[in-house]
């Protein structure tokens, strides 16, 4: 490497994005608006979007010196209205925890890792890989990204490992939150294309949750249903009494798993009594005779026995499909994390498409996305998708991507990546020896997790990028970079409904820790194939070059001038082409006019006939665990929550188990009392939580807590790859 090299790759380090030196000031009080000293009072303000769930809040971020010091909820922007969940409000503290990665840190010993410097790191990175390629070949080395970091990020480092680094295998977090619902919609309507907005919310007089606790999961869209003036039904389906459920108009607490047999049912009684709209199906859509065929198996005596529903409870939740004049279907993990989720999620867009509840105001089967930016990632991180939601295996769209970014076409892979489950495989298989793993944390959310911590422990090398040095998956690294978060960074997120928003840098980075999009580039200098990403200055000029990949696709967003007009129009939802010669307006539905994406412009009715749970309770098993989100201040894996004082205060610390309390009689238990749960992979301890809200034989356990997933099951949707988390075998006894 040359001296004029190393010189632009020192100050690129040096710089670190800027120059904000204060630390933050912030004081623990409610939901983190603690009082600012009056010495140290804002004396600016600017807004971006949360950095936490896919909801996609914009939050007005008050600063001081070029620091951001405290948050308050924009009061006009078309998502949040002035709303925030405590998360939001504690977006900024997670930012100071002291167990930020403040360097890189290489492993000496299991136990003991030593501060080394960026050169020293990134020289070690590309020697370990290179020698990992060339003794194994190019398929060796893999990553695993995420729905966390913004858009032009992900787009940088799927170019980076897919066409510099020669990597083949690459996969996100996103495939265990929404793998199943993009595959439905990319199978049914020809791309991946969630229709709605969130004032459908508001608009709609009859709304299905299904899987979907908003109360808890996203609050923020719950206090939109709040909004709504049209006196809405709302149907909960889902095997728990959950907060949501508790605020329903109709609580379906069907048999978990049973929810493809219902909707199929619900489907076959509308078609008997002839409540479907004829012109629509017949203008709009193919295959719904071979649907209307399928679904005759269906009758209410087999939807009774498989569901445990009363009859006049399926009828009832039929009837008010068809008397409602906009019906909305609105789903999330319930449904995606399962064996049979891509079905059961085309099972509500069938409903939606027969009833003709699709394209107008309050109507729509519409996903519930997870991460801030599953969107983002879905569409641009190089994994499921080619950049810009192209197709690897289409050659023109390899062409153009080639062509948009001026590199060679051979450079672009002609095949897909194996999906998430496969890598962990190939690992095990000896096939992938070299893993790089960016802000996610595998070691605790993976299914199975003592086994895929014994996986990843076989690697050669074993590379984690993030914002803290302590996670799970960290532990476990033989090279640990130092990376910024929310708030440290600029870019954009797309959140659940189309909307991309801005991020922006409110606070320095700590240490020698750097955005991933200067870590990129890093890489690509040592790699040796920084020239193919000489364009690649900054993350405005990654959004340029999105605008120009997406140009004709479904989700063109070439008429977004920069990222000024984003904030300018309270974010823009996709699509919205150069064609268009006028502002985007703030709410904007997918098939208004009928249109979908496959090349003859209609929806596909998409079935199969409902499978068995493939670990249902035994003599030995008796209990069915259930696993999902507990409280609305816990995130995922906890990595940022637990380092806010104020959000953990608002949550239990301690792992619980809801038991239904006949069961807890049937084996002596009380409240609070430490139990075992066992699975046929592990054994974990819970404190007992006795609570009507679960139902005899079930038991529920929050996915945050580390030791939740010992207990679940490897077992994956055959259409998308997704883990089902939300089912397994278990039994209790007594600590």
């Amino acid at each position: 490497m040359s001296i004029i090299e190393r010189t632009k790759i020192n100050s690129l380090i040096h710089q670190k994005e800027g120059h904000l030196t204060r630390e933050l000031l912030l004081s623990p009080g409610g939901f983190g608006l603690g009082k600012v000293p009056e010495k140290n009072l804002p004396d600016s303000t600017t807004q971006m979007v949360c950095g936490f769930c896919g909801t996609g809040c914009n939050l007005n971020i008050h600063m001081k010196e070029g620091e951001g010091v405290c948050i308050t909820p924009t009061t006009e922007y078309p998502v949040n209205l002035g709303m925030a969940c405590p998360k939001g409000w504690e977006a900024l503290s997670v930012l100071k925890s002291p167990d930020r990665a403040v360097s890189p840190l290489v492993k000496k010993s299991p136990s003991h890792w030593e501060p080394v410097d960026w050169d020293t790191a990134l020289n070690l990175f590309t020697r370990k890989f290179k020698g990992i390629q060339q003794e194994h070949g190019p398929e060796s080395v893999a990553f695993l990204s995420t729905g966390q970091m913004v858009t032009e990020e992900m787009a940088f480092l799927g170019a980076l490992t897919k066409f510099g680094m020669g990597m083949l295998h690459g996969d996100g977090n996103t495939r265990q939150c929404m793998a199943s619902a993009v595959t439905a919609y990319k199978q049914s309507f020809g791309f991946d294309a969630p229709p709605f907005t969130y004032q459908d919310l508001e608009e709609s007089d009859v709304l299905v949750f299904v899987g979907a606790n908003p109360c808890i999961a996203h609050p923020i869209m719950w206090e939109r249903v709040m909004r709504n003036q049209c006196d809405p039904e709302i149907i909960v389906v889902d095997p728990r009494k959950t907060e949501t459920a508790m605020q329903a108009t109709q609580h379906l607490q069907l048999y978990p798993k049973s929810d493809l047999t219902l909707f199929y049912g619900i489907a076959q009684i509308l078609i008997e009594r002839g409540h479907i709209d004829q012109e629509y199906i017949r203008e709009h859509t193919d295959d719904f005779e071979a649907f209307s065929d399928h679904v005759k198996d269906f009758s209410i005596q087999r939807v009774v026995l498989e569901t445990g529903l009363e009859p006049k409870e399926i009828e009832h939740f039929a009837d008010l499909i068809h008397s409602g004049k906009r019906v909305s279907f609105w789903w999330t993990m319930g449904v995606n994390q399962s064996y049979q989720g891509v079905r059961t999620a085309q099972s509500l867009i069938n409903l939606a498409l027969m009833t003709g509840n699709i394209g107008r105001p309050g109507t729509g089967p519409n996903s519930i996305t997870g991460q801030c930016n599953a969107m983002g990632s879905r569409l641009f991180s190089n994994t499921t998708n080619l950049l810009g939601g192209h197709d690897f295996l289409n050659a023109e769209h390899r062409a153009k991507v080639a062509e948009t970014l001026s590199i060679p076409i051979d450079r672009i892979p002609s095949e897909n990546s194996l999906p998430y489950h496969k890598i962990i495989e190939g690992i095990l298989a000896g096939k992938i020896k070299g893993l790089w793993i960016i802000c996610t944390n595998p070691a605790h959310s993976w299914i199975n997790q003592k086994q895929v911590r014994d996986i990843l422990d076989r690697l050669d090398f074993l590379v984690v990028q993030d914002m803290y040095h302590t996670t799970e998956t960290a532990q476990l690294a033989d090279l640990i970079l130092p990376a910024a978060g929310w708030g440290e960074k600029e870019g954009t997120f797309i959140n659940a409904e189309r909307r991309i928003g801005r991020v922006k840098r409110v606070s320095r980075a700590p240490g020698q820790a750097l955005c991933d999009f200067s870590i990129f580039k890093l890489v690509a200098q040592y790699w040796g194939c920084a020239e193919m990403f000489s364009q690649w200055k900054s993350p405005e000029d990654v959004f340029e070059m999105m605008k120009e990949l997406t140009k004709g696709q479904p989700c063109d967003i070439s008429g977004i001038e920069n990222y000024a007009a984003i904030e300018e129009q309270g974010g823009i939802q996709w699509p919205y082409s150069e064609a268009e010669t006028e502002p985007p307006e703030q709410q904007r539905r997918l098939f208004t006019d009928g249109q979908f994406f496959h090349s003859n412009g209609r929806a596909k009715f998409l079935f199969s006939e409902s499978t068995k749970m493939p670990e249902a309770p035994n003599e030995h098993y008796p209990f069915l665990l259930l696993t999902g989100r507990g409280t609305a201040s816990q995130w995922h894996t906890q990595t940022r929550t637990r380092n806010s004082d104020v959000l953990q205060k608002l949550y239990p610390k301690s792992i619980y188990v809801e038991i239904n309390p006949s069961d807890a009689s049937q084996h002596s238990i009380k409240p609070n009392d430490w139990i075992y749960i066992d699975s046929q992979r592990g054994r974990i301890k819970a404190r007992a939580f006795v609570t009507q809200s679960i139902q005899p034989g079930q038991l529920f356990i929050p996915m945050h807590y580390e030791q939740t997933n010992q207990l679940t099951d490897a077992v994956f949707d055959p259409h998308s790859s997704q883990p089902s988390y939300k089912c397994c075998a278990v039994r209790v006894m007594k600590y």
